[in-house]
């Protein structure tokens, strides 16, 4: 169980982090940069070990390991955006619901079995992201809309990658491990991001500072063991797997709210809470 606790916490760090970036003045896209550089060093430190050269011939993750870096990079830069402009319960809710989508690709790709808490949870999910998503017209402000999009792309796109890897490990990976296919993914990740800042910063529209880098350190480090000790938790026989991860991925959500509520004080409303209720209930349905 500690594992699991760890994961959780971990995880629900990554998003205080961001909300903290803006106090601070610190710059997200730099920052989520040096995090992948530091997330791929600490995992290659852990899982280097692994590492084989025959693991290049073997399946056909290597095309995946660049889109999913991509991913990696993307979807991290929208995750810090929305975490500031909507707030850190509401991006950690859009992100696990997307488990709909993985759900529902699976029953397709690998012919799992399909019930009736499988078709639930997904439209529960959905109704889920309206609720939460959902603004009176009174209540937007400017830039709103772009806020609600950040979301909605934030769903798709966890939706897709969280796929991805999936088929990665079922079907791409061959003798190499998710966690150092996970690895590999930050380090591309890092390199994409990289390329992009080095351009920014010879154009002048990105300018140079220690503290982003300190903040890119202080967000790879959760970054990583968030998957980690997930994968920790999911190795020992204490939980069934599909419990595991409803355990965490509810207890993410009902963390950073609480969070999100009593440090930064944000904005709850009754529409807010059924769409968090709702799609708690859609997370513990479709890991079932």
């Amino acid at each position: 169980m500690i594992y699991l606790f760890l994961s959780i916490f971990f995880s629900t760090i990554i998003l205080v982090i961001f909300r903290m970036f803006r106090r601070y003045g610190v710059n997200t896209f730099q920052a989520i940069v040096y995090n992948y550089i530091v997330a791929f060093a600490v995992g290659f430190g852990l899982y280097g070990d692994e590492w084989r050269s025959e693991h290049l011939d073997q399946g056909s993750w290597i095309p995946f390991a660049f889109i999913i870096g991509g991913l990696f990079i993307g979807l991290f830069l929208l995750m810090g955006k929305s975490s500031q402009e909507n707030g850190i319960g509401i991006t950690s809710v859009t992100v696990k619901m997307s488990l709909a989508i993985p759900v529902t690709m699976a029953i397709f790709l690998y012919n799992e079995n399909i019930y009736l808490a499988k078709i639930v949870g997904i439209i529960g999910a959905l109704i889920g992201v309206f609720l939460i998503t959902f603004q009176r017209r009174s209540q937007r402000k400017k830039g709103a809309p772009n806020n609600v999009l950040f979301l909605i792309i934030l769903f798709f796109g966890s939706g897709a990658l969280d796929t991805l890897l999936n088929y990665v490990e079922r079907v791409a990976s061959g003798n190499l491990s998710l966690a150092l296919f996970s690895a590999i993914g930050f380090g591309i990740a890092g390199i994409l991001g990289f390329i992009v800042l080095i351009g920014a910063l010879l154009m002048k529209k990105q300018h140079f500072h220690w503290k982003h880098v300190v903040g890119g350190i202080i967000l790879g480090v959760p970054n990583f063991f968030s998957i980690y000790f997930l994968m920790m938790a999911v190795r020992y026989p204490e939980l069934d797997d599909s419990i595991t991860y409803a355990l965490n991925n509810v207890g993410i959500v009902m963390a950073s709210f609480l969070i999100g509520i009593i440090a930064f004080k944000e904005s709850i409303t009754p529409l807010k809470i059924v769409g968090g209720v709702v799609a708690i209930i859609a997370i513990f349905l479709l890991t079932l």
